[in-house]
């Protein structure tokens, strides 16, 4: 409200102005800061049921936009606590920052983002050294007090990563089984040479498609879980906790669920042979009438010795690289849920990456020694 009378204006500010109940006076406030005038101007305040800063706030700001004009500001029936508080006010608000000017050269635009790629990639292959040669060579507890690897925890984890994983793996196997001797079948038709798809699903199975589905399978189930476990402890300090009563935290924590991601790998990939060439023998039979006993001997002519060791030595080489791709990125995990949320993404592609860059260069290297 505002009156006038012998050249003193005055207005009586009333109501309640605090942040969430003061937008019904911002406009005639606004309104009172643009109108000019002249001579003294008493602003009553007596008459405000409650404010917090952002009502002392705006009423600074109001008594600093009059006295801009040259005009004589009185604030009237404010408290002692009141005053105090509107007088701590900053007369202007902050200023908008001014947008950060790019002065990078058109060469450094298009090569930055590369150069941070490889810098971070040859950050990660450090750490993953650190932390494989941490948890073989620091598996100990306390130098001197014994081996700190519980065989209860290893048992744990191969419990978790691997038995409590053999439905998934076994019906994921089926179904690749099923459908490569599907597929195979309708196309090995047309050549009358249907009885090949027995060669065809045991040497893809077992030297490829076994032991590469499977560590993907481990990658997305069982890397996140490491990440998320190591990163949560990493959140609520407990990997600080472990270091100051003088544990070594990679022993402690990555030690056992490396070795137990290294037997229950293998062992996995053996139950997936199995139950995709179980699958692809049943849908051999409906589709191409191959009997089970045929199958058999023409997957015991088609596969030897080499098709299934090249397809287990894979295995071991790819539960060390989800291990540690997934702890590295646990131990990066900073304060918040985000931070988690973003590395246990991350652990997951980074270890699917992985896993089919290895088998890539295994293929090549089986090719070049003629294995």
């Amino acid at each position: 409200m505002t009156s006038s009378a012998e050249n003193v204006e005055r207005f009586v500010l009333s109501g309640d102005w605090r942040n969430r109940g003061i937008s019904h006076v911002l406009k005639d406030l606004m309104a009172a800061e643009q109108k000019s005038g002249q001579g003294k101007l008493d602003i009553e305040v007596s008459n405000i049921d409650a404010v917090d800063t952002s009502g002392a706030w705006l009423i600074r700001r109001l008594i600093s936009a009059k006295q801009a004009e040259g005009r004589d500001v009185e604030l009237m029936g404010a408290s002692k606590s009141l005053a105090d508080l509107i007088e701590a006010m900053p007369e202007k608000g902050p200023a908008r920052p001014k947008p950060i000017e790019d002065r990078r050269t058109l060469f450094e635009r298009l090569f930055e983002p590369t150069g941070r790629a490889v810098w971070e990639l040859g950050q990660d292959a450090w750490a993953a050294m650190y932390i494989l040669g941490s948890a073989v060579g620091g598996a100990q507890l306390k130098g001197g007090r014994g081996t700190g690897v519980s065989p209860a925890s290893v048992v744990t984890h191969i419990d978790r990563m691997g038995v409590r994983a053999v439905p998934i793996i076994v019906l994921m196997s089926f179904l690749i089984g099923a459908i490569i001797a599907q597929q195979g079948a309708f196309q090995l038709r047309y050549f009358g040479a249907e009885l090949f798809v027995v060669d065809l699903v045991g040497i893809l199975q077992l030297r490829e498609i076994g032991v590469l589905l499977t560590a993907i399978m481990i990658a997305g189930r069982s890397g996140s879980a490491i990440t998320a476990e190591i990163g949560s402890m990493k959140m609520r300090e407990e990997i600080d906790a472990l270091t100051v009563i003088g544990l070594n935290p990679v022993g402690v924590l990555v030690f056992p669920r490396l070795v137990a991601l290294t037997i229950a790998l293998p062992l996995l990939t053996i139950i997936a042979n199995f139950s995709a060439l179980y699958g692809a023998a049943i849908i051999s039979f409906v589709y191409s009438g191959i009997t089970f006993q045929t199958f058999l001997s023409r997957l015991h002519e088609a596969v030897d010795y080499s098709s299934v060791a090249s397809g287990m030595i894979k295995a071991p080489f790819m539960a060390l690289a989800i291990g540690i791709v997934s702890a590295v990125e646990g131990m990066k995990v900073g304060g918040s849920a985000e931070s988690l949320g973003k590395h246990v993404t991350t652990s997951v592609v980074k270890s699917i990456f992985v896993v089919i860059l290895m088998d890539a260069m295994f293929a090549i290297f089986y090719s070049s020694i003629d294995f």
